[in-house]
Order: structure tokens, then C-alpha cells, then sequence
């Protein structure tokens, strides 16, 4: 028998924060690199001095968003631990690591592929993506000139809390759908490839688009009191050296519910975690 029920693994904010939550409902939890313990107060039942001792201390393993992240967790290493005993929980998990836990009888849950959680995850990622853009820029969101590149899951949340904040938003986008659902909302709307020539207008540009659309060409025309926030996933969606040489102020804001929203992100996680188990 495991010595503790949960093993909670890197992560940010979201991740620490699961530990009271399921110490609350009687789980006996080991952390391992929960790096933000100390600063939040946070303490668990005990914590492993290696990814090896985490695993084999608990059956349910439960990462961070994304699961895998560079020098806290690797997949290739937490694959050789793990067993078939085992329940995998973490966001943004590789398909081909979700192929070996199923052809190994590994039970193993994405936390983004969730409905219910990527919805939330949007509200809280749409929020921090504001709270950004007023900590960068001297100007109001009201009556501003709002580029939003992308209209899925977040771009639409996004969207409607800028129109709430009286921003004047376009939305940009390659698919006719997706533009026809903004104007039906009241939002203005620009074809992908109509975007050279109209980029210069805006005052905040907002980047939902996990591709580089913001390239070298793009960034010409972009005005140097633009704010550019990039909440795209993977390395984001402009170049960022160049829009360093060009002097133009861009932010890949990453895991922004994890900064700003980590300890009800948390609960929902925890949640979701619990109802599987």
C-alpha cells in the first residue's frame, strides 16, 4: 500500500495550491519542486527528493499546466516510474505520452481537454491578459483601439470582457465562422490576410494564435506605443527579437491563471482530480 494517496509534481501557483485542497477532504499528499510552498504558506504531508520517490510514493500523480516543463518535470523520466496502478493528472499533456499510458493501462487525464476546466481556464487567462496590459501601458482599455488575433476558446472570452470595458475590438481571423460569430456579438472584424495595411491602427494588440503571425513584415507596421500581449501557447505568435530591435514593448504572458487565479484554479483542479479517483 502507497504510503501517501497523492503525489502533487511542479507546476505553478494552481499546483501548489491543490495540496490544502486535498489535505482539506483527508488525502495524505507528497509534493515534489512545489517551488512556490514557502511564499504561499503551504505544507504538505511530506516531500520527495526525487521524481523516482514522488511516483512510487502514490498512486495518483498530479501535475502542473503544462505537465512537462524544462529542469521540474520531464515525461521521458516520469514514464519510467510510473505503473499501471497508476492516475495521471496534468494540463497539456503530449499525445504521445497519453499513447503510452493507454497501450501500458495507465490511466491518465488532460486537464485542458476538460471542457468545464479550459472554459475556466479561458475566464481566468482573458482577465490576467488585461490586468497585463494595464500594469504595461499608460492608457486606458475605454474607447481604445483593440486587435484580438484569434476568435476560439479564449479569444472569444477575451473579446467580450474588453467590449464590457468599452474597447473599441476587431477580431482577426482566418476562419469565416469564426468572424461571422464576432460581428453577430457587436465586435468588428478583419480577414487574416486583410491584417497588412490595418495592423498600424491599433493601440493593444492581444495574440490568441499559437503560429507566427506577428513576423518581421507584420511588426514593420506596427506603431511603437503598441502593446502587444501574446497569450499564445508554445513560443507564442510574433518574433520576439524583432520586435525587440523594432523597440516595440511585447509580452508572452504564459500560465497567467497560475499568476493571477491560482488558488480557485486550484480548487477546480482539485476537483476534477477527486471525482476521478
Amino acid at each position: 500500500m502507497a504510503e501517501y494517496n497523492i503525489a502533487v509534481i511542479g507546476g505553478d501557483k494552481r499546483t501548489a495550491y491543490m495540496i490544502p485542497f486535498f489535505m482539506e477532504r483527508g488525502y495524505r499528499v507528497i509534493g515534489y519542486k512545489i517551488y512556490h510552498r514557502n511564499d504561499m504558506g503551504i505544507e504538505a504531508d511530506g516531500y520527495a527528493d526525487s521524481l523516482k520517490q514522488a511516483v512510487e510514493s502514490a498512486e495518483v500523480i498530479v501535475g502542473g499546466i503544462p505537465m512537462e516543463k524544462k529542469g521540474i518535470v520531464n515525461l521521458r523520466e516520469l514514464s519510467r516510474h510510473i505503473r499501471k496502478c497508476h492516475k495521471i493528472f496534468g494540463g497539456i499533456i503530449p499525445e504521445a505520452f497519453h499513447q503510452e499510458c493507454s497501450e501500458r493501462g495507465i490511466a491518465c487525464y488532460d486537464f485542458m481537454k476538460e471542457e468545464s476546466i479550459a472554459v475556466f481556464n479561458a475566464i481566468a487567462t482573458a482577465e490576467g491578459a488585461i490586468l497585463e496590459a494595464l500594469l504595461h501601458k499608460q492608457t486606458n482599455i475605454h474607447q481604445s483601439k483593440t486587435l484580438v488575433l484569434g476568435y476560439g476558446r479564449c479569444g472569444k472570452v477575451l473579446c467580450g470582457k474588453l467590449k464590457g470595458l468599452s474597447a473599441h475590438v476587431t477580431v482577426c481571423a482566418n476562419n469565416s465562422l469564426e468572424l461571422a460569430l464576432a460581428e453577430a456579438f457587436g465586435l468588428d472584424v478583419l480577414p487574416l490576410k486583410k491584417l497588412p495595411g490595418k495592423i498600424g491602427e491599433f493601440e493593444y494588440i492581444y495574440n490568441t494564435i499559437p503560429a507566427l503571425i506577428l513576423d518581421e513584415g507584420m511588426l514593420k507596421e506596427v506603431g511603437k506605443e503598441t502593446l502587444i500581449i501574446d497569450i499564445a501557447s508554445g513560443r507564442g505568435g510574433l518574433d520576439y527579437k524583432e520586435a525587440e530591435e523594432k523597440q516595440i514593448k511585447a509580452i508572452h504572458c504564459l500560465g497567467l491563471p497560475g499568476k493571477y487565479a491560482g488558488k480557485v484554479s486550484a480548487k477546480r483542479l482539485s476537483e476534477y482530480v477527486i471525482s476521478k479517483i
